[in-house]
């Protein structure tokens, strides 16, 4: 299997690229908001146990998911020179970054009951917590496999098969919450855990099916990887770490805004900040598989030499972005409370209207987001790694932090006093953002050296496929 390499892509082209894309990001948030549509019955306690668990267990699992997004870097830009055994070999790469995962994930779980003491969280809350992070980290490895295996296959072109995986992970999690959470066909109640065991088996079986095609060379360049080297592997270290701990970072930055900042409102102000974030992590995923979609475009230009042509790609991804987030936060402004409706907990009287005033502050940001995610997917597709990295450090923690802490613990603001200095923070990253693509910064980076791929000590060989 072979795919044109395309240096100038057309709105159609990206389109096509993108859809499934858009459609594998949106079944990862129905995993999410399915969860917190069936948890929500049981009440405030177990939605914001549920909600906030799920953050919490990402979290543990940000660094090594953030780190195999570089795949597609290398195999778009490996793609682009036409080197598919190359580019195999970077999905390698991000399986053996998967199992070093697993492994972390394994050793957590003892200190999890502890490291929950830290939360402004009820004790019956952090109880529940504890439980559902327990069983979700079990599943750390299948999640980073499905993303470094997703990365491989839609650099080269190939999206339909990452986004068959993640309908095949949130079909098994929707129906296994409908089943363990109330406890359907005889299974057992299980309630917050029954929505943790949904969403580990759901991730572990869309891994195992996308590992199975990866290994079969199914809809994939049938070139083989060789010779796994060590070199290689380490400069997949090397940019990717840098993505790892932005997302991380970034990550973490929103975990100290709603367990330290929010959590101690209370538990109202909790469930309704973390219900909006799940309605805009909505519309955030469909721009971000635009987003990738024009960064595989980039990484392909600049693979075979056309860096010239990126520039132009980046403009037709930043308008697709930005006008899709342009239009979500128009839609928030409309109608806030009928997005806010499906997640409304039995007997909380306050959530709605906190929750509705939050969407409505939250399209403020909604533009600032699109532009931003845009210029920074080609940033890395180039290999400009590091410098989002610091930037995104220096906002989040300089800026969005401080700000929200002293808002509310010192001037008495509550969870929109909070939320303003989001619009703050994602405004100046996309400010940055744009400033540092114009700088051309990005031209002089070698993503690949070829003497580099064509060198290193073997450390695996791949067999070959059975006749």
């Amino acid at each position: 299997m072979t795919s044109e390499v395309v240096t100038r892509p057309r709105l159609l082209q990206l389109l096509a690229l993108a859809w499934p894309i858009v459609i594998s990001r949106s079944a990862q948030v129905v995993v999410g908001v399915t969860d917190a549509i069936m948890v929500a019955p049981l009440g405030e306690d177990s939605l914001a146990a549920t909600t906030t668990g799920a953050l919490n267990s990402f979290a543990f699992m940000a660094l090594q998911i953030g780190t195999v997004f570089i795949i597609g870097s290398f195999v778009s830009q490996l793609s682009g020179r036409g080197d598919a055994s190359g580019a195999r070999r970077f999905g390698f790469y991000g399986l053996l970054i998967a199992v070093g995962s697993e492994v972390l994930g394994l050793s957590l779980l003892p200190l999890l009951p502890k490291l929950s003491l830290l939360l402004g969280l009820s004790p019956h809350v952090r109880e529940l917590l504890v439980e559902y992070m327990q069983i979700r980290l079990v599943s750390v490895g299948a999640a980073v496999g499905l993303e470094a295996l997703g990365s491989y296959y839609s650099a080269v072109k190939n999206s339909v098969l990452p986004m068959v995986a993640q309908i095949v992970a949130m079909v098994l999690n929707v129906a296994l919450c409908w089943l363990l959470i109330r406890g359907h066909w005889g299974a057992p109640a299980l309630g917050v855990a029954g929505s943790g065991w949904a969403a580990t088996l759901g991730t572990s079986t869309g891994f195992a099916f996308l590992a199975v095609c990866f290994l079969l060379r199914i809809k994939a360049p049938q070139a083989r990887a060789g010779a796994l080297k060590l070199r290689e592997l380490g400069r997949t270290l090397r940019f990717g770490l840098p993505v790892g701990l932005n997302f991380f970072m970034d990550l973490l930055s929103f975990l100290v805004f709603v367990n330290v900042v929010v959590g101690h409102l209370g538990t109202t102000e909790l469930a309704a900040t973390m219900a909006v974030m799940q309605l805009n992590s909505i519309a955030f995923m469909p721009s971000f598989a635009l987003a990738t979609a024009g960064s595989i475009f980039v990484g392909q230009a600049i693979g075979a030499g056309a860096k010239d042509d990126v520039p132009r790609t980046a403009r037709l991804t930043v308008a697709t972005t930005a006008g899709w987030q342009a239009f979500i936060g128009i839609t928030y402004l409309i109608a806030p409370r009928l997005w806010l409706a499906p997640l409304v907990p039995q007997g909380a009287d306050r959530f709605l209207d906190v929750g509705a005033t939050l969407l409505v502050l939250s399209s403020a940001w909604q533009l600032a987001d699109g532009i931003a995610m845009a210029y920074a997917e080609a940033l890395r597709a180039a290999g400009d790694t590091t410098f989002s990295l610091w930037a995104r450090v220096a906002i989040n923690w300089l800026i969005f932090v401080p700000g929200a802490l002293v808002t509310t613990r010192i001037f008495g603001a509550r969870e929109l006093g909070a939320a303003a200095w989001l619009v703050v923070s994602l405004g100046l990253l996309a400010i940055v953002m744009v400033l540092r693509f114009r700088s051309g910064k990005w031209r002089s980076i070698e993503l690949v050296e070829p003497e580099l791929i064509e060198s290193g000590d073997a450390v695996l060989e791949e067999p070959s496929a059975p006749a």
